[in-house]
């Protein structure tokens, strides 16, 4: 069933597992922080497709992500620091009148199993082929990331380390390496939509290896 839930737009794309630092200073979110932490301590994060995150009129897309407020702190003037954590993804069915912040009828969105190699005697085969695919395409779309993060640190870029740690699941890890990859929130969103955990990490093993060819080429000319 749908649920209210109070949302905020911004430019950039929040994934499960990723880390969301906001600081807070529109009147309106100050509004929606205190609601949220005075009950349920969560809204949707949803990437802004045309428009600004200051002041509204703007148009979304309609794949989000559930944000759960980690930390949270009010400055003396009014404003918020607060550190919020990805977590379900959801559907946005309708967008509601805003009063005072957005708000969106939203549905949860079913997450795919990852594939396992035991699937009795009749899939066997099948099964543990998925299972050998999955975790090709994570080690694959692994090395990529970690490879185009190097990279743009030589650069000077502010990205996560190289080394950054993984979870031992591979579905946190998939959503953690396209959590911490430098590309364009046009393609994280595409990814963000995508069901398949093969087909998204495949796709992001070819932006990462397309990504660090151009910072490769950028450091040959330095």
């Amino acid at each position: 069933m749908s649920r209210r839930m109070p949302m905020f737009p911004l430019g950039t794309v929040l994934v499960p597992h990723g880390i969301l630092p906001l600081h807070v200073f529109e009147p309106r979110y100050r509004v929606l922080m205190f609601d949220c932490l005075r009950g349920e301590p969560e809204f949707g994060v949803v990437l802004i497709e045309r428009g600004s995150e200051v002041g509204g009129d703007d148009q979304r897309f309609a794949v989000a992500t559930v944000a759960r407020i980690v930390e949270a702190t009010e400055l003396a003037d009014g404003r918020w620091v607060v550190l919020a954590l990805g977590g379900r993804r959801i559907d946005v069915r309708e967008w509601l009148p805003e009063d005072p912040y957005p708000v969106a009828l939203v549905d949860e969105r079913a997450e795919l199993p990852w594939p396992v190699g035991d699937a009795g005697a009749a899939g066997a085969a099948g099964a543990a082929a998925a299972a050998g695919a999955a975790g090709a395409a994570l080690a694959a779309a692994e090395r990529a990331v970690r490879r185009m993060l190097a990279l743009a640190a030589e650069l000077g870029e502010e990205v996560a380390p190289a080394d950054v740690g993984l979870s031992d699941d591979p579905v946190v890890a998939a959503w953690q390496l396209l959590a911490v990859a430098p590309i364009a929130s046009l393609d994280k969103q595409r990814l963000l939509g995508t069901d398949d955990h093969i087909e998204r990490l495949r796709a992001l093993e070819q932006m990462a290896e397309e990504h660090a060819v151009l910072l490769a080429y950028r450091l040959k000319r330095e």
